[in-house]
């Protein structure tokens, strides 16, 4: 089931043009082999062994498209916290990357706080996770000032020619994921402690600026500058850039507790530079949906697990010359999106 939301524009009709290329794209899986529970505000019904179920039914459609899509883009959270207290990481990760594996085609894997309860760095950098040593990718060779504990997880590639998409790092500055011993933990910490008096560092309880919850974290000035190296190259070969990340950075696209701490960096970076025309992201399980006023396309995807058994949360991007066409699936919308004007 698709639906249109107020004000997008209807669907483009499929005989009109092919796609230059097409990928699909799934966000916040967090499977568990364990019974379906509430969030962490006690609002809302995860279905954690569901979640492996609508990862099989968005397999089995994707295999079925016209054109198989190129990649996937798998924004974060493959499968949930709850697998460190059971000691089933690392079977929950092996049940949904054989699902995933059937499609056959590269998946480009984004590290959101999920992947952070249940592994450490190292042992993703050194995991099929670590999706960076895909063929054709640029990854930094910035070690962030020669500290290997501080070094963050971000690359690049070119699906097409004049086209680019941007994989950054959500939690280069966090105290999830990060050795406590590593500048970026030390620097994290005392920031948390600033901006979260509360106890339980993971409540925004009274919070003036709810972000500032352990589950969340920002971009490092390094990377920041990595970022705008990669920005200035594609500005200058006229390429456009879809950057995605597992944290949101424009507070109208998602809920603002589930914000990027430096959020406003990060915007005023991406709208700095004319290559840039979409960012995508996860984490809100709501979704969300925003076009800022330089013309980039903030689109959050919908979580899988706290879609219902009885509905579907993916959606395959159409790339075409003038715009992408986002063709959503139950709690994602059909959207078309135009590039902004440069």
């Amino acid at each position: 089931m698709s639906h249109n939301m107020p004000g997008a524009e209807p669907p483009v009709n499929e005989d009109m043009e092919d796609p230059i290329f097409t990928f699909g794209v799934i966000a916040d899986i967090q499977y568990a082999d364990i019974d379906d529970g509430y969030n962490y505000v006690k609002t809302r019904m995860r279905y954690y062994r569901n979640s492996l179920s609508l990862l099989q039914g968005a397999i089995r459609e994707w295999s079925s498209e016209p054109d198989t899509p190129q990649f996937i883009l798998q924004l974060g959270d493959l499968i949930d916290g709850y697998n460190v207290a059971h000691k089933s990481s690392e079977t929950s990760l092996k049940k949904v990357l054989t699902e995933i594996e059937k499609l056959k085609v590269p998946v480009h894997h984004i590290w959101g706080n999920h992947e952070f309860y249940n592994f450490t760095r190292q042992q993703l950098m050194e995991s099929i996770l670590n999706s960076s040593r895909l063929p054709d990718t640029s990854t930094t060779s910035s070690e962030d000032g020669g500290d290997p504990l501080d070094s963050f997880y971000a690359y690049h590639f070119s699906p097409s020619s004049k086209f680019r998409l941007l994989l950054i790092d959500s939690y280069d500055l966090s105290v999830i994921g990060r050795d406590p011993s590593s500048d970026k933990y030390v620097k994290s910490s005392r920031l948390l402690r600033q901006k979260n008096p509360n106890e339980d560092k993971n409540s925004p309880k009274d919070l003036p600026e709810t972000r500032f919850v352990q589950f969340n974290g920002g971009i490092s000035a390094a990377q920041l500058s990595w970022i705008t190296e990669v920005l200035e190259e594609s500005d200058k070969n006229d390429e456009k850039v879809m950057v995605a990340g597992h944290l949101p950075v424009h507070p109208k696209s998602t809920d603002p507790v589930c914000l990027t701490w430096n959020y406003l960096e990060v915007l005023d970076l991406l709208q700095s530079h004319p290559c840039v025309v979409a960012y995508f992201s996860g984490h809100d399980h709501d979704g969300g949906y925003f076009q800022d006023q330089c013309g980039i396309h903030h689109v959050t995807f919908n979580g899988i697990i706290e879609t219902p058994p009885d509905s579907q949360a993916f959606g395959t991007m159409h790339i075409y010359e003038d715009k992408m066409v986002l063709r959503g699936r139950g709690l994602i919308p059909e959207r078309t999106l135009l590039y902004r004007k440069s």
